[in-house]
């Protein structure tokens, strides 16, 4: 190569040199400028985040204050749950101790039946119903067979005689009649 080439060359390279330190700083100027933007986008990020957290930390409390809550108003209604049918019946065990106080029978009794009927409209008035039984074929799911015997005035599988009562409670059973049923 030629001098004039190379010092050409080397004026070149030594303008490219100067050049290049500029052109690095402005680079990493601009660098520096998008490092401090997603720095600052990752801090917003971060209390974005810890907003969330402590609101649904803050939830959580919220849901564990309302189930305790919930819970105690709960077991304050299953506590007091016959608290109405249990006033009604003390009216009825009232009614029982006048009768007992009564020293003739025919106001013993008049007495009685008052507050045998009372007792009887409460349960119809709570749902209570009587199963009928005697007469009835019999049904596995209202009645519990005692006896079986034969009888000439009775068809096979009916009810002959009801020896205790059965009770449904909005149709579910809550006492089965107990019952001879007729076998032949």
């Amino acid at each position: 190569m030629t001098d004039e080439k190379k010092s050409e060359t080397e004026e070149v390279e030594a303008q490219d040199i100067q050049e290049e330190p500029e052109e690095v700083l402005d680079e990493m100027a601009a660098k520096d400028q998008e490092i401090a933007e997603l720095k600052e986008a990752l801090e917003k990020q971060e209390a974005e985040t810890q907003e969330y957290i402590s609101l649904s930390q803050r939830l959580q409390a919220d849901f564990e204050n309302f189930k305790k809550i919930t819970d105690k108003q709960n077991k304050e209604i299953i506590k007091f749950a016959n608290q109405n049918i249990i006033k009604e019946f003390l009216d009825c065990y009232e009614d029982f101790g006048r009768a007992l106080e009564v020293e003739d029978d025919k106001v013993l009794r008049e007495g009685i039946e008052l507050t045998y009927n009372k007792f009887k409209d409460i349960l119809t008035k709570e749902g209570v119903e009587e199963i009928p039984a005697k007469g009835e074929k019999f049904d596995l799911n209202k009645h519990e067979a005692l006896m079986v015997q034969a009888s000439d005035d009775v068809e096979n599988g009916y009810v002959i005689e009801e020896l205790m009562k059965g009770y449904m409670y909005k149709d579910k059973v809550l006492k089965y009649s107990k019952v001879i049923v007729c076998k032949k």
